[in-house]
């Protein structure tokens, strides 16, 4: 029997704000342990909380940028559950009336659209972080709790079970995290945990519209991660219905070293938080007047985007689609445009050897030492026949390490091009007659030839020939 799998995604989203969502306590990441907490965050007895309003407004603004009906009344609950990085026993979080109702994510997926539904967005607030020995709690002898990442305000986005593949689960995390990012409400960096997602997967014949038994991947950072736990989890479901068996719904971990799910807990329902409305917060209620107010501050958003790039810059959907995935990236891009290089070239360049030396160092467009002007005249001295492409690759990394421009770089290691026809003919007819069978190869129709040719005069000016004026010698001599 074929099946099809049936992928619902629960993503938590770190905001950008300076203090948390019920106190002054700062969100910095890599602070020591437990040294941004307070009575109200640790919930110690007799502390009253109060909203974050800039929380508030990053949530109203992701909820625009994602098509979501903002609800004019929404509430906070309590989350009752017992886990030790949980210090109140209850999470603060909303249940009934979520901030955000409905809304949609536009993916692509080996060229076809789809339209991902949500079914909500809601604010909560985030719990402490377990520290164990060893970095494994399987294998742990004791384990830490730091509290500094509790009361960092969330977004939950919860999508509707509409994803049928761990490819378009990545897909849909991709764009939901550059919507973001371009927002900028969240970092969404997933190595810090100010992204993660939970994956509700169940299997389904092909052709029934009833759904299956699902289990939960639970915290996953890594888009590979997704994709990867995804498909295993499908497999496994299919298996088992395959000889027999049942699905339990569960939550399970992904284990990325072994490539393989393993259970954690049997899954907890709805009934078993005993929500109930968080005594402490006063309802939310938002004017229409706010809503138009924090809709004028959206930015452009990535489809915009990745279209003006391809009809105002005449951009390949390929190269705006990678450019305009974070906006650091297609800022930097517009950046160098700007400084008069040509659109398709500060392209080739940023998605080729920039994106290289880029994940080399493990830095992003916005942190490189090569700013946007520094590389604009990296490619105009290309443009200008100055120097090779080939030779510009020798500049950049030079200009990454030392800081000096590319003029400097240039002038300082004599790598300015040679242009000058009488100054290579000489060699060129020496190049010549010390490769005869070349020469024979090529007379006899052999065209192949003529690039030996043009690599032993290239060797000889160590690149800085123009490889324009050095074929066209060669094609005259060789007549």
């Amino acid at each position: 029997m074929k099946y099809e799998s049936v992928i619902g995604l629960e993503v938590h989203v770190e905001l950008k704000t300076k203090t948390k969502i019920f106190c002054g306590c700062s969100t910095e990441f890599g602070a020591e342990p437990n040294t941004h907490v307070c009575p109200v965050c640790l919930g110690l007895p007799g502390v009253l909380p109060v909203l974050n309003k800039e929380v508030l407004h990053f949530a109203v603004k992701a909820g625009l940028a994602l098509h979501c009906d903002i609800l004019p009344y929404s509430k906070f609950d309590r989350k009752n559950y017992y886990y030790p990085d949980l210090p109140k026993n209850f999470q603060t979080s909303q249940f009934d009336l979520p901030i955000c109702k409905g809304g949609y994510v536009d993916i692509e997926v080996n060229g076809e659209q789809r339209r991902i539904h949500l079914t909500r967005i809601h604010m909560e607030e985030d719990a402490g972080k377990l520290v164990h020995s060893g970095g494994s709690i399987d294998t742990a002898d004791s384990s830490c709790v730091d509290y500094n990442r509790t009361g960092v305000p969330l977004l939950e986005i919860v999508g509707e079970p509409e994803l049928r593949s761990g490819e378009e689960a990545r897909a849909y995390l991709e764009k939901l995290r550059s919507i973001l990012q371009y927002l900028g409400v969240s970092d969404c960096r997933l190595e810090e945990g100010s992204m993660r997602c939970d994956a509700n997967i169940s299997v389904r014949p092909v052709g029934s519209d009833k759904l299956g038994t699902k289990t939960e991947l639970k915290n996953i950072n890594s888009f590979s991660g997704v994709q990867k736990g995804i498909e295993y989890e499908a497999v496994r479901q299919a298996q088992i219905l395959e000889e027999g068996g049942t699905i339990q719904q569960c939550t399970r971990g992904w284990d990325d070293a072994k490539g393989v799910t393993f259970l954690q807990r049997v899954k907890e329902g709805d009934s078993d938080y005993r929500y109930f409305p968080e005594p402490d917060l006063i309802p939310i209620e938002v004017s229409p007047e706010y809503i138009e107010e924090v809709r004028k501050e959206l930015p452009e958003m990535p489809d915009a985007r990745k279209k003006r790039f391809m009809d105002e810059l005449g951009l390949p959907e390929y190269d705006a689609n990678l450019l305009t995935l974070e906006k650091q990236t297609a800022d930097y891009f517009e950046d160098v445009v700007k400084c008069g290089v040509d659109a398709k070239t500060a392209s080739n360049w940023m998605l080729g050897e920039f994106a290289k030396i880029l994940n080399e160092n493990g830095v992003g467009a916005v942190d490189s030492p090569v700013q946007p002007a520094a590389l604009a005249e990296l490619l105009q001295l290309i443009a200008k026949n100055t120097i090779s492409g080939k030779i510009a690759k020798k500049v950049l990394p030079e200009m990454w390490k030392s800081g000096k421009s590319a003029n400097d770089v240039v002038k300082e290691q004599g790598l300015v091009q040679i242009t000058d026809t009488g100054a290579l003919e000489e060699l060129v007819k020496k190049i010549i007659e010390a490769n005869p069978q070349s020469v024979a190869d090529y007379k006899a129709g052999k065209k192949k030839a003529i690039g030996f040719l043009v690599g032993q005069i290239m060797k000889e000016t160590k690149g800085r020939a123009n490889p324009g004026v050095v074929n066209e010698l060669l094609t005259k001599n060789l007549q």
